[in-house]
Order: structure tokens, then C-alpha cells, then sequence
């Protein structure tokens, strides 16, 4: 207690010492630069410190590692709701859904982490890793994310197909899955180095209530965008309605909006959260 006390008033980070290293089963040790000064040896304050060269690769590595974990959870996402969607009497075609929905759920994913984990590496490279800049960090990605896919998805529809299907997920949904993401790594940051299993659990709780404050709110993440688009075309033969039928409802109706996006917040924040963990661990090997 008395180390993180330390640490946290001289701004240190125990996975990125500056001031306290952790020797594994000895103890701790001094690491900053020291000046003997008329035989007084005195610390090098943290404003007289070089730049630590290393951030920006530990930003990059943590990037490239949370879009590698959006990617996971699109896999596992798009294969639940292609099983889903494929069980279906009436879909035609069920091996061409289970792929085409493997498909783009993967891709949404891996582009909506991209945004997440882009902006949580930054905050936390300028703010000097303060893991606390998370929210901020996350929220801003997701939110750019969003935007620029809900304004490019609209006009795609509206230029080739004559009309847009309506209030699909954007800025403000990224914001706040972003902004669940990126309390999860902060949490699970606290008190040292994040252990694997405990950041996953972490980013799962924290993304999932996200999705589901975005469904309670009013937003769609990718189910309820796909429910939407089923109905703005009715001849198109993707349907998502099982979710709903499952859950006793007509369609695909509050209950399944509830469930699926927080689903998917939760797989999004434990897959993401876990895989900078995982950087982080890669990082100290």
C-alpha cells in the first residue's frame, strides 16, 4: 500500500516504471536518475525527465492488439447471429447467411475497435499512461468510429438504393461502447499489472452495460441496425426475429434489443479489454 501510495504521487505506472521498479520476489528498487550534489544525492524530479521513447510503441502494440481482440469478438458474434439467423424455417439459404453474417459482424468489429483502441493507446501515451484516460480515450474512438460509419452507411444506401434505413448505430453508440471499453481497461489497470482473466471479466461487465444503457436509451448496435434494415427492405430475406422469438416476443421487439446489445457489448469489452492485457503482458515478456 505504501509503494502504490508512492507511485500515485509521483505519477509512476507499475507496468512502465519511471521512479519504482517491481524486482519479483525481492521487493522494489529505485530506478530514476540521481545527481550528487554536494554529497546529497538527489532524485531527478519528473519534469527534468527525458521522454520515454517507448510510449508510442506500447501505444501501437496496444492498438494493434485491441483491434485483434475486435476482430475475436466479431468472429464469435457473427457466428452466434449467423447460427441464429440460419435456424430460421423460412431463411433460404442458411449457409450464405452464416457467412455473410460472419462476415460483416467481423469486419464492424474489427473497424469499431480500431477507433476504440486507437483512442484509448493515445490518451494513455499523452497522459503519460494514466489508465484513467481510458473513458476518455475509448469514448472519443468510438465515437469518430461511429460517426463516419453511420454518415458513410446512410449515404451508401441513399445513393444505390434511393432511401436510407433510418436511425442505424452511430457517433453516439460508439461514444458509449467506447467510453464502456475504456472504463474496463482502467479498472482493470488498478493496482498494477492487469491479470488476463480479470481484464476480460472487467471489459465483459463494463461493455456490457454499455450495450445495454444504449438499447435502454433508445440506440441500436449491430442487431438492432440489422432488425432495422430488415424492415426498411422487406424483400430482403436476413432476419434476426429469433432473437425475439426466444425471448416470447413478436419480432425482433425490446427485450431482444436489450439482450442482443448487451451481448454484444459484452463480448466487444471482454474481447477488446482482454487482448490489452494481453499487450501489456507481451510488452514486460
Amino acid at each position: 500500500q505504501c509503494i502504490r501510495t508512492l507511485r500515485r504521487q509521483l505519477g509512476d505506472d507499475a507496468t512502465s516504471p519511471r521512479f519504482i521498479e517491481t524486482v519479483p520476489k525481492h521487493g522494489y528498487r529505485f530506478i530514476a536518475a540521481v545527481e550528487d550534489i554536494d554529497g546529497i544525492a538527489i532524485a531527478a524530479t519528473p519534469e527534468f525527465l527525458p521522454a520515454r521513447p517507448g510510449r508510442w510503441n506500447d501505444a501501437v502494440l496496444t492498438a494493434g492488439f485491441a483491434i485483434l481482440g475486435g476482430a475475436v469478438a466479431g468472429l464469435i458474434g457473427g457466428l452466434i447471429y449467423g447460427l441464429l439467423a440460419a435456424s430460421q424455417p423460412t431463411q433460404a439459404g442458411a449457409a450464405s447467411a452464416l457467412l455473410v453474417l460472419l462476415c460483416v459482424t467481423t469486419l464492424l468489429a474489427t473497424v469499431g475497435a480500431s477507433g476504440v483502441g486507437i483512442g484509448i493507446a493515445a490518451a494513455n501515451a499523452l497522459s503519460e499512461r494514466v489508465w484513467r484516460w481510458s473513458v476518455v480515450g475509448g469514448g472519443v474512438g468510438g465515437f469518430v468510429v461511429g460517426a463516419l460509419g453511420k454518415m458513410l452507411g446512410l449515404d451508401a444506401f441513399s445513393l444505390l438504393l434511393g432511401h436510407s434505413p433510418g436511425d442505424i448505430t452511430g457517433g453516439l453508440e460508439g461514444a458509449l461502447l467506447g467510453g464502456g471499453v475504456g472504463l474496463g481497461c482502467w479498472l482493470a489497470h488498478r493496482g498494477g499489472p492487469p491479470r488476463l482473466r480479470r481484464a476480460a471479466i472487467l471489459g465483459g461487465f463494463t461493455g456490457g452495460a454499455a450495450g445495454l444503457i444504449t438499447a435502454l436509451s433508445g440506440g441500436r448496435l449491430l442487431a438492432g441496425s440489422l432488425a432495422l434494415l430488415a424492415e426498411q427492405f422487406p424483400d430482403s430475406r436476413l432476419r434476426v426475429d429469433q432473437i425475439g422469438s426466444l425471448l416470447g416476443e413478436t419480432g425482433f421487439g425490446p427485450l431482444a434489443q436489450a439482450l442482443s446489445a448487451t451481448l454484444e457489448g459484452t463480448l466487444f469489452g471482454a474481447c477488446t479489454v482482454g487482448a490489452i492485457a494481453l499487450a501489456r503482458r507481451e510488452r514486460q515478456a
